[in-house]
């Protein structure tokens, strides 16, 4: 494995001293405490309580806006103060600069979200998912072989956590991405994967002259009708029912650009190939695949690389026990031994994402 910077930077020695790697052992020991203290500490209100007080509030004071018990805002904030998302001046308690992103930064609601709602008590099957190649998690659900055929049946909240996750780190880039697919004539679109057709209404708002077909199960292009019902472009949209799975399903063709957004991280290598080769054989030479993926090796700042690490074990976990976030040159080899090749990357859309531009290779 062959990292570019900053990953090869930061990935290729020890970054802690002694203390601090003790004291990370212990945080990731405690790891589950942590994170429901801090969530609870948002949802009770208690860092925009401190985060609006700038003298600080007391313990007495916090008690009597929260109406918890004097013992249960105690433990609070005796943890959140060890942990670092609070300060502790003359009696008085303020919100410090980590807590402040838990309350402010959209991606860290976002992510504490998704990981409460959807991946909290699944990610105890995380031995049994690693072991058996199987979403062992997703059971707290549903028995469904991957979360996808359970999705539309997923509790609400749940749902709710799982498409805010997959919206914002797609939805912010869009704009972007909309003007690499139409720099080239671009008069029929196959979005495969299209969920509830987020993109492909934005394509035919960008463009009057496109049409789109989603490529997706049945269920999920149920989804998309109601999601884009009466919705002006909606009639330009169109949905080509597919097990993706299903090695002998066959790609419709006849399509100037085809789609797949954080779609291939869903599946397990094996299974991409397939999606690719099959794909590859509905293209003629002047069609163009776009991959957009958030690859966790060409992130410009390492949280980013944290993060999507991170989100791999949900894949792992819950999802279909067998994918993950992946590692680009990974992609690229895919791609080739599906007869395309990789014409452009185009790196750093949005928050993280790059689209491989892929055509197919000249015999």
């Amino acid at each position: 494995m062959k990292l570019s910077s900053p990953q090869k930077e930061i990935y290729s020695k020890d970054r802690f001293t002694a203390a601090e790697a003790q004291r990370l052992a212990q945080e990731i020991a405690f790891g589950p405490v942590v994170f429901q203290v801090s969530r609870l500490m948002r949802s009770f209100g208690i860092f925009e309580m401190l985060r609006n007080a700038s003298d600080g509030l007391s313990l007495e004071e916090i008690t009597e806006k929260t109406r918890l018990s004097r013992y249960a805002v105690q433990v609070l904030l005796e943890s959140s103060l060890t942990i670092g998302t609070i300060l502790l001046k003359e009696e008085r308690f303020h919100l410090g600069k980590a807590g402040w992103f838990l309350l402010t930064d959209e991606m860290a609601r976002v992510n504490m979200d998704f990981n409460q709602d959807v991946n909290y008590l699944g990610l105890f099957h995380l031995e049994e998912a690693l072991q058996e190649g199987k979403p062992a998690g997703l059971q707290v659900f549903g028995e469904w072989p991957t979360i996808y055929e359970g999705l539309s049946r997923l509790p609400e909240q749940v749902q709710k956590s799982w498409f805010a996750f997959d919206h914002f780190y797609s939805d912010n880039s869009f704009q972007q991405a909309l003007e690499i697919v139409f720099s080239r004539p671009t008069r029929t679109l196959l979005d495969v994967g299209g969920n509830t057709g987020r993109w492909a209404m934005q394509c035919v708002a960008y463009s009057p002259d496109v049409k789109v077909t989603i490529m997706d199960l049945p269920q999920q292009l149920e989804m998309m009708r109601e999601a884009t019902n009466r919705q002006e472009g909606a009639d330009r949209v169109g949905g080509f029912p597919a097990n993706l799975l299903d090695p002998a399903q066959v790609f419709p063709q006849g399509f100037d650009a085809i789609w797949m957004s954080q779609f291939l991280d869903c599946f397990a290598e094996e299974e991409v190939l397939s999606i690719l080769s099959r794909a590859a054989v509905s293209m003629e030479a002047d069609s163009r695949l776009y991959i957009m993926e958030t690859f966790w090796d060409r992130q410009k700042f390492e949280t980013a690389s944290y993060c999507l690490a991170q989100t791999s074990l949900y894949f792992t976990a819950l999802a279909n026990g067998n994918s993950k976030m992946y590692y680009s040159a990974d992609m690229e080899r895919l791609v080739a031994e599906a007869g395309l090749e990789v014409e452009q990357m185009h790196d750093g859309l949005g928050l993280g994402h790059t689209i491989m531009q892929c055509k197919k290779k000249r015999n």
